[in-house]
């Protein structure tokens, strides 16, 4: 089971980010590379609890159900939907984006705490930790890295 605090994992995961260029193309789904970045450091903040989410209704009532089918394993499916605060538009520079993501996953790495995500609801640090490992695994996937 992978987890973000585990700097093994962690390491492996910085440097599938440093593989991306900005022309890197997605192979499935609608985001750019700036936008999936854009997406994976704002997840993070929130996983980081340094942005905080209310967890909306629909996810009070199957949100623990769908986090055991998200936990299993094996990789997230594609173009699952995304809670719609983390829907990015527009286009940037990588080179920001990369840096503050990377920064971000190696704080999980001392940071081994749950936090309260907007459909799954309350996240055990565990669940967190694995959580944000496939969520970032998906999406670097995504873009072939």
């Amino acid at each position: 089971m992978e987890l973000i605090t585990d700097k093994l994992i962690a390491d492996q995961l910085i440097n599938r980010i440093n593989l991306l260029q900005q022309d890197t193309k997605p192979q499935w789904g609608k985001m750019n590379v700036y936008q999936m970045l854009k997406h994976l450091t704002m997840w993070e903040e929130m996983a980081m609890n340094k942005t905080l989410y209310k967890q909306a209704f629909l996810g009070r009532l199957i949100g623990k159900f769908a986090l055991k089918d998200m936990l299993k394993e094996g990789p997230l499916k594609q173009s699952m939907p995304t809670v719609p605060s983390f829907k990015m538009s527009g286009d940037g520079d990588i080179g920001p984006e990369k840096s503050k993501l990377i920064d971000l996953i190696k704080a999980h790495i001392d940071y081994p705490k749950g936090f309260l995500h907007p459909f799954f609801g309350k996240l055990t640090a565990e669940e967190a930790s694995r959580m944000a490992y496939k969520h970032a695994d998906h999406h670097l996937h995504q873009f072939g890295v």
